[in-house]
């Protein structure tokens, strides 16, 4: 089992969960956060961090994309560990559907 970011996360991309990460397994793109499942070592600290509930074990249906998505960007963008503010639109964008299609960049974020 790993955890996972899911969409809420895309532009809202609060960073509450990196702080608390014992293993710094999160990675950071230009809006959302991923979480490396090879790194992760399932303790789950950082569910209950995410104030858009955007972090989910694996094992919960549905979530292989996710999982996939959060292995492979992971691999792309600059890890980060310390937490900034998020996007001045954050709350607006808590619970927006679609996200993924709407508005995921690929693009890295600035990590550390």
């Amino acid at each position: 089992m790993t955890y996972v970011v899911t969409d809420n996360c895309i532009r809202c991309k609060y960073m509450d969960c990196v702080e608390v990460c014992p293993v710094d397994c999160f990675y950071e793109g230009e809006n959302m956060l991923v979480i490396h499942p090879d790194e992760c070592i399932d303790c789950g600290v950082c569910e209950p961090e995410c104030p858009a509930e955007a972090i989910k074990p694996d094992t919960e249906p549905q979530l292989d994309k996710w999982l996939k998505l959060n292995a492979d960007y992971a691999t792309q963008w600059p890890n980060i560990t310390v937490k900034r503010d998020p996007p001045a639109d954050a709350k607006d964008m808590d619970g927006v559907d679609g996200k993924l299609e709407k508005f995921f960049s690929t693009a890295p974020g600035q990590g550390d």
